[in-house]
């Protein structure tokens, strides 16, 4: 049997979450990975019957719930404060823009994000850690090991607490590997999963373009950590084949802006190989959705949700249960 095929709504809040699961259903999926913003998981009203109204409204388009991703809050948990957020969290963790503040409230809503994805019927809640030494990824002035070693202290200190709660309530939390936060490549990852004491609770969100674009050896990940991917982001990206203008940094330029180095593109219409990716994720016995987080900024998203859950579909495969010659053996 093949994956199910999820589309994450973090690109379509602006959109009211009926109106969401209609084009979903209309595109052919078969569940979402839900954004915890705009109306269509809003954690401070998840209450028994809030969950149960958002079942009965996917059940409606035929559709489940895979996961529950806060993004926008995560970020904020470990992560150096400034008015930046603002933009991005609710008023009520936001408060007065205290940073120490701000991460403690941002903490606490991660905590409730478990206890509403366990009431909605999910067990995995996606998203960002933050980080306090994002700034220091260049090193210069020079960075020592131990100003690193203090950032990694700083993501236990703050995340530990969150990851008991999330194991107490039997849900996971994926961080997805991404520049900005405290685990963007293998080396981070790996860095961060001992800071945590590989904390059965936390694992990764695997999106290979975040990974692409960096030069990472995307494909490295899944076998690095076969049994802590605990979702997948179907997402592209370009990657520029001559020397450009804006180089990995991106030169302070808008998504689509010509001349950069690499940008999001529609699935299938990038340089990630995704069919080794499957091939990767059946090795190690990947068995959770397939989701697509649509992003090109130089296509209409309903034509590119809907080719990209095409695309999946082809693409995907289930592993072979014999041995290609076993026919062969006469004995």
């Amino acid at each position: 049997m093949s994956r199910q095929v999820t589309l994450y709504t973090g690109q379509w809040t602006d959109l009211p979450f009926e109106t969401m699961c209609q084009k979903a259903q209309a595109f052919g999926y078969e569940g979402l990975e839900l954004a915890c913003w705009g109306d269509h998981f809003e954690v401070n009203k998840a209450d028994d019957a809030y969950c149960q109204s958002k079942r009965d409204m996917l059940a409606r388009y035929g559709l489940k719930a895979c996961a529950v991703s806060n993004h926008l809050v995560s970020q904020a948990v470990a992560d150096r404060i400034d008015q930046r957020h603002k933009t991005i969290l609710p008023p009520h963790v936001w408060g007065d823009g205290e940073p120490e503040g701000v991460r403690q409230r941002a903490a606490q809503e991660m905590i409730r994000t478990g206890e509403a994805a366990k009431r909605l019927g999910v067990n995995t809640v996606i998203g960002f850690t933050g980080s306090s030494i994002w700034h220091l990824i260049y090193s210069f002035p020079p960075v020592t090991q131990e100003m690193i070693n203090e950032g990694y202290e700083d993501f236990a200190k703050r995340w530990t607490p969150i990851l008991d709660a999330y194991q107490e309530m039997g849900i996971r939390f994926a961080l997805e590997i991404h520049p900005t936060e405290i685990a963007f490549d293998i080396a981070s990852a790996r860095r961060a999963m001992k800071a945590v004491n590989n904390h059965p609770a936390f694992g990764f969100n695997f999106d290979p373009s975040h990974l692409a674009y960096q030069g990472v050896d995307y494909l490295k990940v899944i076998y690095e950590f076969p049994d802590r991917i605990f979702h997948v982001h179907m997402k592209d990206v370009g990657v520029s084949k001559v020397l450009t203008e804006a180089g990995v940094f991106g030169g302070h330029t808008e998504f689509g802006t010509m001349g950069r180095f690499w940008d999001f593109r529609s699935l299938g219409r990038g340089d990630v190989n995704f069919e080794e990716i499957i091939r990767a994720l059946n090795r190690i016995g990947y068995k959770g959705p397939l989701s697509v987080e649509w992003e090109d900024g130089g296509m209409d998203r309903d034509r590119g949700a809907q080719e990209a859950y095409e695309f999946v579909k082809k693409i995907d495969f289930p592993p072979s249960d014999i041995a290609f010659d076993a026919s062969y053996d006469l004995k």
